[in-house]
């Protein structure tokens, strides 16, 4: 068959040229691997912050001050929810245990201890004594806030895992430890497992009682309430019920939109991921783009072939070959440089994608749509690069070929 003959001459031609063949590959394999990386790399990272918004938990929903964190949705400023408004709202729902209410007390506080002292990076917690549970996560060691320290505005506090190993590096037991937040003193109470390094991880966060933080921390006195649902099936039943509550707290008039926001862990991930689907248009744009200059560069390279075989070209010509069956010879040979540089550049591409990954603590992905389409972006960059030699190679005159030196 002509595909096939025109495939073992492609590949003839290929290995002739063995230094031009090897940068031709590679002016290919980089564009696809730019393309494949970047793309592979915010696969990842949308694996990761579904991973870890779902660590959340699907039976947990916030109440929140409307605006926070939506790019440009909110045209007016609304009122911060009060922690008297979150106390109204945790007294009269069904079971204000579900109910945990924080505030963020700072996020550029030093902790400092016997043996070393952290970055001015820290995020410091106000916590109430339901909020490791609501929120899922588990202690390491030491013990939760109990409702008497939570009241009385106690001086304990519950580091992360990262920050204990910080504070106290080489340290078997951390709990009952004191540190200072500036100059106030502290007994660590608990150390919460580790999460890992990935998206919405909090390495960098200690938690302390809310009365303490809004005693101690001139923070804005903005205080978001975390419910917990014992049923994940009635979560848009309770979410609902929630929003009804907050309206008659916040005595917002029949009629008129919330003025606070009510987020699960599902429409947050949603929030997440569409914002980085301009990351993902802008990096698919960047390499198409790579894409388009290796394309000139394999253009150019296919001329610099045409020009070297112009004598060959002639011979086949003058012993009976077609311009058709030249223009195939030249357009397969670019195709075929183009799927084997376009399998390098992918087989780099899931590496560096995965790269970011494993850096993610992410599983290893596979994208198979990015693959499939690595292929057919390089089947489409070959016959588009390969198609002027290609005419020009059949054009020739056998005559004026024969005698080109």
């Amino acid at each position: 068959m002509l595909v096939i003959e025109n495939i073992k001459l492609a590949f003839r031609s290929i290995f002739g040229n063995k230094l031009r063949t090897i940068l031709t590959f590679l002016i290919i394999a980089f564009g696809i691997m730019a393309l494949v990386g970047i793309l592979t790399a915010i696969d990842s990272i949308k694996a990761s912050i579904n991973q870890s918004f779902s660590s959340l938990g699907a039976n947990t929903f916030t109440v929140r001050n409307a605006g926070i964190g939506a790019r440009g949705q909110q045209s007016r400023t609304y009122p911060i929810i009060s922690y008297r408004e979150a106390q109204m709202f945790q007294q009269r729902w069904h079971d204000p245990s579900n109910v945990a209410l924080t505030q963020r007390a700072s996020m550029v506080a030093t902790l400092s201890s016997p043996y070393r002292e952290s970055n001015p990076n820290v995020t410091v917690m106000g916590v109430d004594e339901n909020y490791l549970r609501v929120m899922a996560q588990n202690l390491e060691s030491g013990r939760n806030f109990s409702q008497q320290e939570t009241e009385t505005a106690a001086n304990v506090i519950i580091l992360s895992a990262e920050m204990a190993s910080t504070l106290f590096p080489g340290t078997d037991s951390v709990v009952n430890q004191n540190i200072r937040i500036g100059s106030i003193r502290y007994r660590v109470s608990g150390v919460l497992e580790d999460r890992g390094s990935s998206f919405g991880s909090s390495g960098n966060q200690v938690l302390i009682p809310l009365n303490n933080a809004r005693r101690t921390f001139s923070s804005s006195g903005n205080t978001i309430i975390n419910v917990w649902v014992d049923n994940a099936e009635d979560l848009e039943a309770e979410v609902e019920e929630a929003t009804g509550l907050m309206r008659v707290v916040r005595k917002v008039p029949p009629g008129f939109e919330n003025d606070f926001d009510v987020v699960t862990s599902q429409r947050l991930t949603a929030t997440v991921i569409s914002e980085i689907q301009y990351v993902t248009m802008a990096a698919t744009l960047i390499g198409v783009i790579t894409l388009i200059g290796a394309g000139i560069g394999l253009m150019n390279i296919m001329l610099v072939s045409v020009n070297e075989r112009t004598r060959e070209i002639g011979i086949s010509k003058a012993i009976g070959a077609s311009s058709y069956m030249i223009k195939m010879q030249f357009l397969t040979e670019a195709i075929v440089i183009c799927q084997i540089g376009g399998a390098l550049g992918i087989l780099l591409g899931i590496l560096a994608g995965n790269g970011v990954s494993i850096l993610l603590s992410g599983s290893f992905i596979l994208p198979w749509n990015w693959i499939v389409g690595g292929f057919i972006f390089c089947f489409i960059i070959g016959l588009t690069a390969g198609l002027y030699p290609a005419i020009k190679a059949s054009r020739l005159d056998p005559i004026d070929a024969l005698r080109y030196e």
